[in-house]
């Protein structure tokens, strides 16, 4: 069928399903709620569902398909795995050998249809039916295939023979062999599976890892590594293979670290996987860290600031000029902090210039570079050009040499606020951190206005919150005793479904914010020691990470083993 490019209410008006009148007040409706035209004629009576249907499956250019009325075979379904099915909420009804026709709810998002021809390597073509349907149908065919899903497939693959054994590993790979196993169907089948299963539970990377007689896959999952069922070792090439096709990687090519990018649509939201290939002793180690935008929160409010430190944030962003850095290890949360700054000091008002390595989110109404050293687009020459560009606000992804920071300390003296990290302990240390690169003291001290460290902690799971009493050796690790704690309550998480039974269930962050006054300006310059700065500043009022973590535990966000495993006692 041939798109119809009418506007849905057109279509339902010349079909005789609604009157000019009814879509005028359903156009009142939208302009005062937003939303879909389709829907609040729905939402409002004037037309049912499966007729909308109809009409949005002429205007894109699908046949309208009754689920009810059809049987589909047993080989039909094993087409599509039980987990792309529930995450597209797609029913396949047919094959013809080349393509594979799906039956989907939502015609307007023809993404879907991309990305599964993509996770099935086969022509995909794409027919409407109600939602109602597709549930009734996902059950019907569906219902028993959900128990054991990677365990099945995995044991499936046990019997697959015509797969490239790891025998030879490190030779020159045979390009036509790699290219056929890479597009097997049984590795389209598990590698489609990890990735789903990863993402559904939230996982920021996935590793596959080959060793000398086994094939792991892990994920990170709120800051935690959980390994999956491994699939067979004699897979490991074909599905590194796999992944490198997708990232648009040479697969013929295994000696040499490589970078790509997948990007997906997982149920109706966009997802980039940033894959990195890394050669080893046994084969190529990979890594696809998942960024998934439905699952970043970039609002200043909601990253785990106390309300006294969110204000002190707020008026840091607010400043005319000056340095703001963040500073943590990696995976500490450094960019969102970041990004949640940049993103309340958007507006049509403020020009806000970043440069990134890489660019992992991309913001509305700012200006974003992404810095590529192999062509010498390095952090110091991108800033040296932003500074031509006009801006108000800057974001420096790192400072990690003498130019950068003096570039910097420049950008601010000439009325910028410069936003970056440094890779240190905390916050005190940074200032030694940048001047062990070179900054000068007078100068350092001059632009600084405060250092905010941070680590992430896991949250205690909401669904499985218990309260108990910690024991003694539990307080000890915090130099803490009972009478210090007394009438405190403590949590934990019991495990259950909503977290995986690991009693977490999300991350915070906890922060430790140096504010630079005057006083410590002054140590600033005379160079003194960051166990002396740590000395005043906590003097003057700051919070150590370990102060935050403390009453994070306190407030029954986090728990005792969170706090002692991601900051130190500082005395």
């Amino acid at each position: 069928m041939v798109k119809d490019r009418r506007p849905i209410g057109q279509l339902l008006k010349e079909m005789g399903l609604v009157t000019e009148y009814e879509i005028q007040e359903a156009l009142a409706a939208q302009k005062d709620q937003g939303g879909s035209l389709g829907q609040i004629l729905v939402d409002m009576d004037f037309v049912d569902e499966k007729d909308l249907l109809f009409a949005l499956a002429v205007q894109s250019g699908m046949e309208f398909m009754d689920l009810d009325d059809i049987l589909i075979p047993d080989e039909i379904v094993d087409l599509v795995d039980y987990t792309i099915a529930e995450t597209y909420k797609v029913i396949p009804v047919a094959f013809d050998g080349t393509t594979v026709t799906l039956a989907l709810s939502d015609p307007s998002n023809v993404s879907i249809l991309d990305d599964l021809r993509f996770m099935l390597d086969s022509e995909v073509k794409g027919v409407v039916a109600t939602e109602d349907a597709v549930d009734r149908a996902f059950e019907k065919y569906y219902g028993d295939k959900k128990a054991g899903s990677m365990e099945s497939i995995v044991a499936s693959l046990e019997g697959e023979e015509d797969l490239e054994l790891l025998d030879g590993r490190g030779d020159i790979a045979d390009l036509e062999r790699l290219e056929k196993d890479a597009h097997s169907k049984p590795v389209v089948k598990l590698l489609n599976l990890i990735l789903l299963q990863a993402i559904k539970d939230r996982a920021a990377d996935i590793h596959l890892e080959p060793f000398e007689n086994d094939f792991k896959v892990r994920y990170r999952v709120d800051g935690v590594l959980y390994e999956m069922v491994p699939p067979p070792a004699h897979l490991a090439l074909a599905i590194t293979s796999r992944v490198k096709v997708m990232a648009g990687l040479n697969i013929a090519e295994s000696r040499v670290p490589q970078d790509g990018r997948i990007e997906l649509n997982i149920g109706g939201r966009p997802v980039d996987l940033r894959v990195s290939t890394l050669p080893t002793a046994f084969g190529e180690s990979v890594v696809m860290r998942v960024l998934d935008r439905a699952n970043v929160n970039l609002d200043l409010e909601a990253i785990g600031l106390r309300p006294q430190d969110l204000e002190a944030i707020r008026k840091l962003i607010d400043l005319p000029h000056g340095i703001i850095l963040v500073t943590g290890p990696t995976g500490s949360g450094k960019t969102t902090t970041l990004y949640s700054g940049l993103n309340y000091a958007n507006s049509t008002e403020i020009k806000i210039i970043t440069t990134e390595n890489p660019v992992e989110y991309d913001l509305p109404g700012i200006v974003q570079v992404q810095v590529n050293e192999d062509i010498g687009v390095t952090f110091a020459s991108c800033l040296r050009s932003i500074l031509r560009q006009d801006p108000d606000k800057i974001l420096v992804g790192e400072i990690r040499d003498l130019e950068t920071g003096q570039i910097a300390i420049q950008a601010s003296l000439t009325g910028h606020v410069v936003f970056s990290t440094l890779h240190t302990n905390d916050a005190p240390s940074s200032i030694t951190r940048m001047l062990d690169l070179g900054v000068e003291p007078f100068l350092l001290a001059a632009t600084l206005e405060a250092i905010v460290a941070q680590r992430l902690v896991r949250t205690i799971c909401t669904k499985c919150k218990t309260e108990y009493t910690p024991s003694d050796e539990e307080l000890y690790e915090l130099e803490l005793t009972p009478d210090d704690v007394g009438g405190r309550t403590f949590y934990y998480g019991q495990g259950c479904d909503n977290c995986n039974g690991t009693g977490y269930r999300g991350r915070t962050g906890v922060f430790e914010i140096m504010m630079l006054t005057e006083e410590l300006r002054k140590l600033v310059t005379a160079q003194s020691s960051t166990d002396h700065i740590r000395e005043v500043a906590k003097a003057r009022g700051m919070h150590t990470l370990r102060d935050s973590g403390l009453l994070a535990i306190f407030d029954g966000i986090t728990t005792i083993e969170e706090v002692v495993r991601e900051t130190i006692f500082t005395a």
